[in-house]
């Protein structure tokens, strides 16, 4: 069974649009079943599992948020079926961690990595993870296979980071939430304001 057949199961037994692709209505739609028995459209039925993956991939997939867990599952079983193994390398980071990484090449050794310092990457909020792309048990990290990746990507309602205008990030993904129509400083600063004052991201 592909990916698409599952999705397309779900969307059903959840009374959703069917179209075999998994956007972040379908995501929510199956949070809700998941989380709460009872009140999802399928009446509390779980819809069909997305098997975990590599170790490695699920040790940072397991620093995401749970809607968009699945969707970084569903990218590396999408990604096999079509002959291309990849890897969720990247996952949550806190500020910290990010202060760090925007400090290589600048004031730490190193290349620069990243243009985002604590609290201005969507990774500080786990709602986006990186992919690498392995032939072999080797990582690469320029392949024409990310483009590919990322298309897949973007089919299963994800934002890639492959399509931005301004800096492009080939192996970045992030599920936006539907409230997230403004630009990305007013994006930033409303996830900053969510987190500061415990409420959901997703709500």
């Amino acid at each position: 069974m592909t990916i698409e057949n599952i999705i397309s199961a779900v969307q059903r037994r959840l009374g959703l649009h069917v179209d075999g692709r998994a956007g972040p209505k379908t995501w929510e739609a199956i949070h809700v079943a998941l989380m709460a028995p009872g009140q999802g459209a399928n009446d509390g039925a779980a819809p069909p599992d997305i098997q975990p993956v590599d170790s490695r991939s699920e040790k940072n997939i397991a620093t995401l948020l749970p809607e968009v867990q699945p969707l970084a599952r569903a990218l590396v079983h999408k990604a096999a079926l079509r002959g291309i193994q990849i890897k969720i390398i990247n996952g949550f980071r806190t500020y910290q961690e990010q202060d760090q990484l925007y400090a290589q090449g600048r004031t730490a050794p190193g290349k620069r990595v990243t243009n985002a310092k604590g609290g201005f990457s969507n990774h500080n909020f786990a709602i986006a993870f990186d992919v690498g792309v392995f032939e072999g048990g080797k990582y690469l990290p320029e392949s024409p296979h990310y483009k590919t990746v990322g298309l897949l990507g973007e089919e299963l309602g994800l934002e890639w980071g492959g399509s931005w205008e301004t800096i492009v990030d080939l192996p970045h993904f992030q599920l936006r939430p539907s409230w997230a129509t403004e630009c990305d400083e007013t994006f930033m600063a409303e996830l900053r304001r969510r987190v500061a004052e415990g409420e959901p991201l997703y709500a």
